[in-house]
């Protein structure tokens, strides 16, 4: 019973980009996020942002470019494009395994629930954290 309770605990974790942690280790979110914009987004936001209009730009347009997430990216990076795509709103492993999926072309062994959990855990660069709720 014990071990049917950690895996329903595992999926209920929610993960998103921490842009906290981006200070914290003096990092910079906005030098990362930048290379995900659209040629017409990069040149509308040229000079001071804040990772919210990033963010925002990313979402409503950059991510509806085709090829914004690919099956041929890495499992990290197609994640953390993810978050970006949805304005980096909290997602279960889940939700985040089936959305990568159906991004991916059908990938879902490396968008298993087990997979992700682990490549979230270790996350050195993306700033991936579990929301503490």
């Amino acid at each position: 019973m014990d071990r049917e309770n950690l895996t329903t605990e595992q999926v209920k974790q929610r993960w998103f980009i921490d842009l906290d942690w981006y200070q914290q280790n003096n990092r910079s979110f906005l030098a990362l996020a930048q290379r995900y914009l659209c040629p017409k987004c990069r040149e509308q936001l040229k000079g001071e942002m804040a990772a919210g209009d990033l963010l925002t730009a990313i979402k409503d347009c950059c991510s509806q470019t085709p090829g914004f997430i690919t099956g041929e990216l890495p499992i990290l990076d197609s994640i953390f494009r993810l978050f970006l795509a949805n304005g980096n709103q909290p997602l279960d492993v889940e939700a985040l395994g089936t959305q990568l999926s159906e991004w991916r072309g059908g990938d879902t062994y490396r968008t298993s629930p087990e997979i992700l959990s682990r490549l979230l855990n270790n996350d050195q660069f993306y700033g991936l954290r579990e929301v503490k709720d």
